[in-house]
């Protein structure tokens, strides 16, 4: 098998769109955690200055999950194929989140009335909480393993995605995308939204770090899969003793009120934790839970390594360009938030 730096080609596809994914986690994350948060402020000035700290970047930010889309789809279409006909619902629910959290942001500032800026204030919270749980349980239930056939077909209903494991890894995301929000919301405000922030950003940490305990507990016990990686390969323990590193400074710095480094520390601790499911998962990407046989491994799903080679080196030339342009747009719209004319 053709391979690069020592990689096979399938194995380089599983980075390029496990980076895609972390890169949405990361800068979209802070977004919705601070959607979810939006309700919490309850002066008009507060809200508008919550909503214009993410207003420059936030659909810039979704670029991510499209790319990352289309990425799996070229990739791996035998994969792209199964999660989107077994997530249907989930993924059209999904969709119609991301388009009334689109259109609350962007239609709020249209009317001065207090009615249709409250309506859209909930559409806004409702939405932005509803998209990192559906994503959430989409994530718990590739964790869990799905009922698929010896067709790759799901076998299951509408109630199977709601097991426990699930919910609770979609209500641990929920907690660190609004601690990741929390953290920048507090780097972009000043005198009394900052104060009231400081405090919410206090209770996000611990939330997050109860689910985080949960969670690690919850995997370890029922879900003895995700640890085949780490026995077989000692030094990957190394990755989520890192986990836990970052997270205590997370705690560490916002204490210190050094949010920055907070916020730092918060990115990081997001690509750590989708790293763990990836390293748990490879070289499967869908799990059968009707017979481990019938698992889509990577080696299974992947295009031809014609395909795969062609498209890498496009993902070589375009994926530094979206860094770019996102680096950009952050250093542009740096510092605290000022409500102007033409402010959300």
């Amino acid at each position: 098998m053709e391979t690069i730096l020592g990689l096979d080609l399938p194995t380089w596809w599983f980075l390029v769109i496990g980076g895609l994914i972390t890169g949405y986690g990361v800068l979209d994350g802070f977004d919705l955690g601070a959607g979810s948060l939006h309700l919490f402020f309850n002066k008009e000035e507060s809200r508008r200055l919550a909503l214009n700290a993410i207003g420059p970047v936030w659909d810039g930010n979704e670029v991510w999950l499209v790319i990352a889309g289309g990425a799996l789809f070229a990739g791996f279409p035998l994969v792209y194929g199964v999660i989107f006909s077994t997530f249907y619902i989930p993924f059209m629910l999904f969709l119609v989140a991301l388009i009334f959290r689109a259109i609350s942001i962007e239609f709020r500032s249209k009317e001065p009335w207090p009615w249709w800026r409250k309506m859209w204030d909930i559409s806004y919270t409702v939405s932005s909480t509803a998209i990192t749980l559906l994503l959430g349980l989409v994530l718990g239930n590739l964790i869990h393993g799905l009922p698929i056939n010896k067709e790759h077909e799901f076998t299951g209903n509408l109630w199977t995605f709601f097991n426990p494991y699930a919910i609770l890894i979609a209500f641990t995301t929920l907690s660190l995308f609004m601690l990741h929000g929390a953290i920048y919301l507090v780097m972009k405000t000043e005198n009394r939204l900052y104060a009231k922030l400081t405090v919410m950003v206090n209770n996000c940490s611990k939330f997050f770090i109860l689910c985080f305990i949960l969670t690690s507990m919850a995997t370890l016990i029922y879900i003895p899969h995700m640890t085949h990686q780490f026995k077989n390969h000692p030094q990957l323990f190394l990755l989520p003793m890192v986990a836990v590193f970052i997270l205590l400074n997370i705690k560490r710095n916002i204490d210190a009120r050094k949010y920055f480094t907070a916020f730092f520390y918060s990115c990081i601790i997001t690509s750590c934790l989708l790293i763990l499911f990836a390293v748990g998962l490879y070289p499967n990407i869908v799990l059968s839970t009707t017979d481990p046989a019938y698992s889509i491994s990577i080696y299974q799903a992947a295009s031809s390594n014609k395909s795969l080679r062609i498209m890498l080196l496009i993902a070589a030339v375009g994926t530094p360009l979206v860094i770019a342009y996102s680096t950009f747009v952050f250093w542009t719209f740096r510092g605290k938030v000022k409500l102007t004319d033409m402010s959300y």
